[in-house]
């Protein structure tokens, strides 16, 4: 599985912005896909996954209530819907695949490059 993330980009305290992950290769055949970020000088944290097999999702303490994830199978692709973006909230965005209901990165195995948000204030 090869997955692109893409979407990222500079926004301003407030805004708004829709990452893609899209999958290409080996079709998304996994548990889940999740949404990750790191933010520089920091470890790597999840913000959200959602299974594949019925779109039940699962949002982090950290960006719920400000994000949707949702996934599109016939385009093999998965959606990070964010708003309110607040600064604390500039990282570099990664998507991945599991096989299990985690937000653990130590348990996803296909990794996207990721994608960069920059939130001005």
């Amino acid at each position: 599985v090869q997955l692109q993330a893409s979407g990222g980009g500079l926004v301003q305290a407030g805004g708004s912005l829709r990452l893609s992950c899209a999958a290409s290769g080996r079709t998304f055949s996994s548990y889940a896909v999740g949404w990750f970020r790191q933010a520089p000088g920091k470890e790597r944290e999840g913000v959200s996954y959602i299974r594949r097999s019925d779109g039940a999702v699962y949002y982090a303490g950290t960006m719920r209530g400000r994000i949707t994830i949702s996934r599109d199978n016939a385009e093999n692709t998965v959606y990070l819907q964010m708003s309110s973006l607040k600064p604390e909230d500039t990282a570099v965005y990664y998507c991945a695949t599991t096989n299990m209901a985690t937000m653990n990165p130590d348990d996803y195995h296909y990794w996207g490059q990721g994608t960069l948000v920059t939130v001005s204030s």
